[in-house]
């Protein structure tokens, strides 16, 4: 498959699963995820998916300072509930980093490594999504304000022309780039915007 070359520049997040490990999945364990990850898991590349895997990247880095993230430890609350918007997506890639899954996720072991009811949505929480970990009870409070990185003013009319199928295949191929362009600067350019992901206590 052929991406855009800046998605191998964003940077990556290594977790370690115990379940990987003990099931001789990953040696130690240690799983490394890509933003090309995210997106072959979405089937696009968008400020939404781009958002996630931000949100994803600040709130583990908050809840695991000095050590690798556990995967299938961390607790998943999401404000939206599944149907609205782009939440599904949002969990989604969410999910996918952090092993926390809805009720049909992997049940556990006797009882260990359950992943299942770990992604929960429509939570009552002041932000749009909370993370928290299953061991020490930490939480984080993430928001994600992808208005701050504004789109090319040419995307509106691009975007009424392509959706509604009368564009041009020049048309087409700028509103692609200007799609992707809005997307590289959110995950590289604008990564570390306390504006743009918005961490705090939970």
């Amino acid at each position: 498959m052929a991406f855009p070359d800046f998605f191998e520049q964003v940077p990556s997040l290594t977790l370690r699963d115990p379940l990987a490990e003990m099931l001789g999945a990953a040696q130690d364990g240690v799983i490394e995820y890509g933003y090309a990850d995210a997106v072959k898991l979405a089937g696009h590349s968008c400020p939404t998916v781009a958002g996630a895997w931000l949100m994803a990247s600040r709130a583990l880095a908050a809840l695991y300072p000095d050590s690798l993230p556990e995967r299938g430890n961390i607790r998943v609350d999401l404000r939206a509930p599944q149907a609205a918007g782009t939440s599904g997506v949002v969990g989604a890639v969410l999910g996918l980093i952090t092993g926390a899954a809805g009720d049909g996720g992997f049940k556990g072991l006797d009882s260990r490594h359950v992943r299942r009811d770990l992604l929960r949505y429509g939570v009552g929480i002041d932000a749009d999504a909370c993370f928290s970990r299953l061991d020490t009870g930490a939480g984080v409070l993430v928001d994600y304000h992808p208005e701050v990185v504004a789109p090319s003013p040419e995307m509106p009319p691009l975007m009424a022309r392509v959706v509604g199928g009368v564009a041009d295949e020049q048309e087409r191929m700028q509103f692609a780039r200007l799609w992707q362009e809005r997307v590289r600067r959110i995950l590289l350019q604008h990564a570390d915007d306390p504006a743009l992901v918005v961490v705090s206590a939970a």
